[in-house]
């Protein structure tokens, strides 16, 4: 199991507003676009910008980062070899399966697997 990439979670009212710093800030566009329930997300370099009504951000406050691997069921092997404990079980979603664990000491990670041709496109390979 490797880990792919990793981003930082930046929070926002509304995606627009936050796009156009991180457009300049980056030089790039978004790599990833998409509503999951009633936020709306945007992967743009080392950030993933989650934008919506403060009461449905924080649904998914509680972690700190989004992590891409490239193996989610070698990664639950190894979390519960370290002591992590699952605190959202593994789900489809609309760019693969993601999970969400809280470390041994504290940290929630929200851990995701791409489908292939998002993984590819985004990260090569």
């Amino acid at each position: 199991m490797s880990i792919r990439k990793t981003y930082a979670r930046l929070w926002a009212d509304r995606l627009d507003d936050a796009l156009p710093l991180l457009r300049e800030l980056t030089g790039a566009e978004p790599d990833l676009r998409l509503a999951f329930h009633a936020v709306e997300l945007a992967a743009i370099g080392d950030f993933l910008v989650i934008a919506g009504p403060a009461e449905e951000r924080a649904k998914y406050a509680h972690a700190t980062a989004t992590v891409v691997v490239d193996d989610l069921g070698e990664l639950q092997r190894t979390l519960a070899a370290a002591g992590a404990a699952i605190t959202t079980p593994e789900t489809a979603g609309p760019t693969g399966r993601f999970l969400y664990a809280r470390h041994r000491d504290g940290a929630e990670i929200e851990y995701v697997e791409w489908v292939p041709d998002l993984a590819g496109r985004i990260l090569g390979r």
